[in-house]
């Protein structure tokens, strides 16, 4: 079984698949190492074989969890590195090792499955867009506040505004002006997300006309999914990248 590791700030993303199918056996998200290796532990059948990982985290806090695993379950890891040209894609940063894992692998991902100019969006903590051109140039991106970070600073700066995460859901059920705090802000917020996107569409087509695909990812892709019908939904578009980065053979 292949055990596969996307680590964020926040939260590790994880999911096993069977070595010979490749198919999904197990996935779930989980809050620290800990918590990490306790649910992999209790998973009946599990038996790693490879395990490869992607992170954002601070390389010590990476080698923490190498280590981790490595106690735990006795497999090598195989972590994912920067990369200034692979499956015919060429990183587009000045100084390619600047340019977040998560975004290149999921850069990778995308230009594998489009096989032609690709447009990446991912919505997570924070909100990025990435533009690979048809014959393998990334061209570069932008990156904002996610739906997280928008609430978080509210929450944060602005004293009255406090609610819990069920009175948000309920919020985002119409896009109508708000008549209570936190409709106004979940509100607000998603229309800032929904105007970022539009606006990369905007370049997106400046550049390729209609000959580009529009790849949705991360936590908060579906809350966008119905603003952007033409787009593919692919939650583990990091994970396609990290295969290519960590291949097995």
């Amino acid at each position: 079984m292949i055990l596969e590791l996307d680590c964020g700030n926040s939260f590790i993303k994880w999911r096993v698949l069977d070595s010979v199918t490749v198919i999904t056996f197990a996935e779930g998200v989980a809050s620290s190492d800990e918590v990490l290796i306790q649910s992999l532990v209790a998973l009946p059948g599990l038996s790693l074989v490879h395990c490869r990982l992607v992170s954002v985290r601070a390389s010590e806090e990476t080698e923490a969890l190498v280590s981790a695993l490595v106690r735990a379950f006795g497999v090598a890891v195989s972590c994912a590195a920067p990369a200034k040209e692979l499956a015919g894609v060429r990183n587009g940063y000045e100084d390619f090792e600047r340019l977040g894992l998560d975004r290149w692998l999921a850069v990778l991902g995308g230009y594998k499955l489009a096989a032609r100019a690709c447009l990446v969006l991912d919505f997570g903590t924070a909100a990025t867009a990435d533009f690979v051109a048809a014959d393998g140039e990334h061209l570069g991106g932008f990156i904002c506040p996610g739906m997280p970070l928008m609430r978080s600073q509210l929450r944060t700066h602005t004293r009255k505004i406090r609610y819990d995460d069920a009175a948000a859901e309920r919020a985002l059920e119409g896009f109508s002006p708000g008549r209570t705090t936190v409709e106004a802000v979940e509100r607000g917020c998603m229309l800032m997300l929904r105007g970022f996107v539009f606006t990369q569409l905007e370049l997106a087509r400046s550049y390729w006309g209609s000959e580009f695909t529009v790849f949705l990812t991360g936590g908060d892709a579906d809350l966008i999914s119905d603003a952007v019908p033409q787009a593919l939904l692919v939650p583990d578009l990091v994970f396609v990248g990290l295969a290519i980065a960590c291949p097995l053979s």
